[in-house]
C-alpha cells in the first residue's frame, strides 16, 4: 500500500456517492464529494511548500471543510495537529513553536494575532471559518479534485495530539498511521459498525474522541454521521430519529435525561451509545437504563492511547467501570514505585501495551523515557484495578492521589459514598496542605437541582462508609464543578482554588 492509513479508510470510499455526511442545514455530502474536498486541500498543502512529515496546526471549528482539512494532511502524508478552540494566542504559541509547525490554519478573527507567531516560525497562514469560507477554501477551489496520494508507512506519523498540560508544559504525543488504523479496525469490530449505521456527532474534532474514535471507525465501516457543529439538546433531539449510534461524554447524557423529550419512544431504534473522556456516575446509567431501555457503553481512552479498554458489546455493561482491555491490547496494574504487576484486585498504576499506544513525546526523550517503558508498556499515569470478574475500574489519576498522615486515599472511593447522599448530584474529592498530615481530604459537593443537602447528614453517612483515615476533613457546597471541554473535571483548578484552606490548620 502507499498509505495504509488513506487507502483503508478514505480511498477506499473513493468515487461513492453513499452518504458520509448529514449537516443541520439538510445538506447530505457523499464519500465521494468529501474526498475531493480533501485531494483538493491537499493540493494546497502541497503547493505552499508543505512535504510528507510536515507539521500543519489547526485551530478551527468543526465543520465539513475541517475534517476534509484533516483527510487532506493523511493524504498528502502531512503531521496534523489539532487544537482546542479555546486556547488562547499565547497557548497556541506554545503548539505552534514547539511542534514547529510550517502551516497554520485559524479563523480569520484569529489570522491577525497569529500571524506574528507563524512569521516568526516561517510558517504560512491560512484561514478557515465555521462556515466553510477562508483563505483555504478559496485556494482549493481552484485545484484538482484528484491528488496523487503520498507514500508513507504504518510507522510514519500521521497526527500530534498535545497533552493538557496540567502540571508542566504539554506534551505532543506522537501517532502513528498504525496507531489510527488499528484502534478504529478493533473498534468498529468490537461495536459492530457496519455500513448501514448513522452516529449522532456532536463532540469536537480536535480532540481523540471526535477525531480519531467517532470519525476513523464511520470511515471504516463505510456508514455516515449527522455532523453537528456542537452538542444542543434540541438539535439531537431533532436528529435522534435518524440515527442508530451516538457518542458522547457524561455530560451529553445527563442533559438529555434533563429534557422529557428524550424517551424511550425516542431511541427506541438507537442500536448503541457509548460514553467516554470522563467517568459517568452509576446513577446516569440507571436512569439512562430506566427512561430509555438502554444500557451505555462506556470505555477508557486516553490521548496517547487511543482506546485501551471497553464494556462488552454483548453481555453486562457494568456501571462504574470500563470493561476489558481491547482486542490486541495488554493491560496489567502495577506499583508505582516497583513496576511489579499486582495481585487482582489491587489498587495501582494502570499500564498499557499494543498497538495503539503512541510512539513517544515529540522532543521529549526524557518524558518519553519515563513514562514508555523499553518493553512497550506504557505507564498511563491512571490508578485502578481489576476485579474478580475481569473489569477494570479506574480510581483516579495517579497525580490526584491523597497522601495524608501516611495513607493513600483514592478519591474515587470517597466520592462514591458523596454521591450517592440524598440530595448531592455529584461531588469531587482533592486533597489539600495540611501542616500536621501533609495533606487533609476536601470534599466539594454539587447539589442536585432545587435541593440542599444536608452537609451533616452527607459526613455522618461518609463517616459510617469509610475508615477514620479518609473522612473529608470539611465539605463545601458550589455550584458546578470546573471542566475542561471533553467534561474532565479539573482537580488541579479546585487545589489551586481551596489550597490554602488548611495550611495554617
Amino acid at each position: 500500500m502507499t498509505n495504509p492509513l488513506y487507502d483503508r479508510m478514505f480511498g477506499k470510499h473513493a468515487g461513492k456517492d453513499t452518504p458520509f455526511l448529514y449537516l443541520p442545514d439538510g445538506t447530505v455530502l457523499s464519500h465521494a464529494d468529501f474526498l475531493e474536498k480533501a485531494a483538493r486541500i491537499a493540493h494546497v498543502l502541497t503547493e505552499n511548500g508543505l512535504r510528507p512529515g510536515d507539521r500543519l496546526a489547526a485551530q478551527v471549528e468543526k465543520s465539513p471543510m475541517a475534517l476534509a482539512l484533516y483527510a487532506a494532511c493523511v493524504q498528502a502524508g502531512v503531521v496534523f495537529l489539532p487544537l482546542n478552540t479555546a486556547y488562547t494566542v499565547d497557548e497556541l504559541s506554545y503548539f505552534i513553536e514547539n511542534s514547529g509547525a510550517r502551516t497554520v490554519v485559524c479563523d480569520d478573527a484569529r489570522k491577525t494575532s497569529l500571524a506574528p507567531v507563524a512569521a516568526e516560525m516561517n510558517a504560512r497562514i491560512e484561514t478557515l471559518n465555521a462556515d466553510g469560507s477562508g483563505s483555504l477554501t478559496a485556494l482549493a477551489g481552484a485545484m484538482p479534485a484528484n491528488y496523487p496520494t503520498a507514500e508513507r508507512n504504518e510507522d510514519d506519523l500521521a497526527a500530534f495530539l498535545y497533552t493538557s498540560g496540567t502540571t508542566g508544559r504539554s506534551k505532543g504525543a506522537m501517532l502513528t498511521q498504525k496507531n489510527l488504523l488499528s484502534n478504529a479496525e478493533t473498534l468498529a469490530g468490537h461495536w459492530r459498525f457496519s455500513a448501514g449505521d448513522v452516529l449522532l456527532h456532536a463532540l469536537p474534532i480536535f480532540h481523540t474522541h471526535g477525531l480519531f474514535v467517532a470519525t476513523n471507525i464511520t470511515l471504516e465501516a463505510g456508514s455516515s454521521m449527522i455532523f453537528l457543529p456542537k452538542f444542543d439538546v434540541d438539535a439531537m433531539i431533532e436528529w435522534m430519529p435518524r440515527a442508530t449510534a451516538m457518542m458522547g461524554v457524561p455530560t451529553f447524557y445527563t442533559r438529555l435525561l434533563q429534557d422529557p423529550r428524550f424517551t424511550r419512544d425516542l431511541t427506541s431504534h438507537m442500536r448503541l451509545f457509548i460514553s467516554g473522556s470522563a467517568p459517568l456516575l452509576a446513577d446516569t446509567h440507571q436512569e439512562f437504563e430506566k427512561r430509555t431501555g438502554h444500557r451505555i457503553l462506556e470505555r477508557y481512552g486516553m490521548t496517547e492511547t487511543n482506546m485501551n479498554t471497553s464494556n462488552p458489546y454483548d453481555g453486562e455493561r457494568r456501571a462504574g467501570t470500563v470493561g476489558f482491555a481491547l482486542p490486541g491490547v495488554e493491560l496489567k496494574i502495577t506499583d508505582p514505585e516497583t513496576g511489579e504487576t499486582l495481585p487482582q484486585g489491587t489498587v495501582g498504576q494502570i499500564e498499557v501495551r499494543g498497538p495503539n499506544v503512541f510512539k513517544g513525546y515529540w522532543q521529549m526523550p526524557e518524558k518519553t523515557a519515563a513514562e514508555l517503558r523499553e518493553d512497550g508498556f506504557f505507564i498511563t499515569g491512571d490508578l485502578g484495578l481489576i476485579d474478580a470478574d475481569g473489569y477494570v475500574h479506574i480510581v483516579g489519576r495517579n497525580k490526584d492521589l491523597i497522601i495524608s498522615g501516611g495513607y493513600n486515599i483514592y478519591p474515587k472511593e470517597i466520592e462514591l459514598v458523596l454521591d450517592a447522599q440524598p440530595g448531592v448530584q455529584e461531588s469531587a474529592v482533592i486533597g489539600v496542605p495540611h501542616a500536621d498530615f501533609g495533606e487533609t481530604v476536601l470534599g466539594l459537593i454539587v447539589p442536585a437541582p432545587g435541593e440542599t443537602p444536608d452537609l451533616e447528614a452527607v459526613m455522618s453517612a461518609a463517616g459510617s462508609s469509610l475508615a477514620r483515615f479518609k473522612h473529608p476533613r470539611k465539605l463545601v457546597l458550589v455550584d458546578s464543578l470546573p471542566r475542561n471541554t471533553m467534561g474532565k473535571v479539573q482537580k488541579n483548578v479546585l487545589r489551586e482554588q481551596y489550597g490554602d484552606m488548611f495550611v495554617s490548620a
